[in-house]
């Protein structure tokens, strides 16, 4: 078995990426062969993130900023872990007065729910990696044809 070396690097270089108004991401590692990606979530206050299903299971780390649990209220601050096992269902919503910033790791797709159970769209690493790449060389191209 192969292993690749430890990659070591700051992540301050890397642009946020918009989801959405309130949400934005930044890809730290994932790739399009892989299951596993690890993602810097930024939300605005009173940003939602809907009820969705993880395939694989997940691990939260607030950084700064809080956020509620909204199935079942609980408040998870700076320093809060989370960790939710493959299937679990969520949703939660950014709060209080500053940003939140979470590490994740996530394994696996996520589906997004609609109020009955049913799936709305499917979202995998493969894809949020390419969407962020894409992003990436928006950016650069944009930076390169100021330059000249």
């Amino acid at each position: 078995m192969t292993h690749e070396p430890s990659a070591i690097s700051s992540s301050d270089h890397l642009p946020w990426a918009p989801v959405r108004p309130g949400f934005d991401l930044k890809v730290l590692h994932g790739r399009a062969d892989e299951e596993t990606r690890a993602l810097l979530l930024r939300l605005a206050p009173g940003t939602v993130i809907d009820r969705h299903r993880h395939e694989g299971e997940v691990h939260a780390l607030n950084l700064s900023g809080q956020r509620k649990l909204l199935e079942t209220g609980e408040i998870v601050g700076p320093g809060g872990y989370v960790y939710e096992p493959p299937g679990n269902v969520d949703s939660w919503m950014a709060v209080g007065d500053e940003p939140l910033i979470v590490f994740v790791t996530v394994r696996g797709a996520i589906e997004s729910l609609d109020d009955d159970g049913n799936v709305t769209r499917r979202s995998t690493t493969a894809e949020i990696a390419a969407a962020y790449q894409r992003h990436v060389e928006t950016i650069r191209g944009a930076a390169a044809r100021s330059r000249s």
